[in-house]
């Protein structure tokens, strides 16, 4: 299985270069994702709305997903409310796992939280086998996360 190359978060630092709308720099992230990680079937981002207190699907690239989940279900939900990045080996065997894609086995999810503490939402991104992520993806995977919050501009 093919390593995550690190220099996907200085890729990502220069691709959003001066820009800090959302969706912009949220649709961008997803393609560099899934145009450098090799074999992955979906990565993107779920906004919470607080005032529905869920996830909506937000940037993507990948097959259909799941529109919304609700806080605290699925691996999504869990990773938001828990407020911890969740790596999940096989998903079949996650406790309340939302099948959105069915040919999704292993999945990682790191929460996005504003400067202020407030959520964000999630980025999400699956794999077809199983056991894809690793401790070194996970580290790679959140200085990708946090360089991405460098970029965005938002009042959480």
């Amino acid at each position: 299985m093919a390593k995550i190359d690190p220099i996907i978060n200085q890729q990502l630092d220069a691709l959003l270069f001066e820009e800090t709308n959302l969706v912009a720099n949220l649709s961008n992230a997803s393609a560099l994702l899934k145009s450098t990680i090799e074999n992955i079937n979906w990565a993107g981002f779920y906004l919470f709305d607080s005032a529905q207190n869920e996830l909506i699907l937000g940037p993507f690239q990948g097959n259909v997903a799941c529109m919304h989940i609700k806080n605290g279900s699925g691996v999504c939900g869990t990773a938001l409310q828990e407020q911890k990045i969740i790596r999940v080996a096989n998903v079949h065997e996650f406790p309340g796992h939302i099948a959105c894609d069915s040919a999704s086995n292993s999945e990682i999810v790191l929460p996005l939280f504003g400067k202020n503490g407030s959520p964000i939402g999630v980025l999400d991104i699956d794999f077809p086998s199983l056991d894809r992520f690793s401790t070194e993806d996970q580290t790679i995977l959140t200085g990708f996360r946090d360089v991405l919050l460098q970029h965005i501009d938002t009042v959480a």
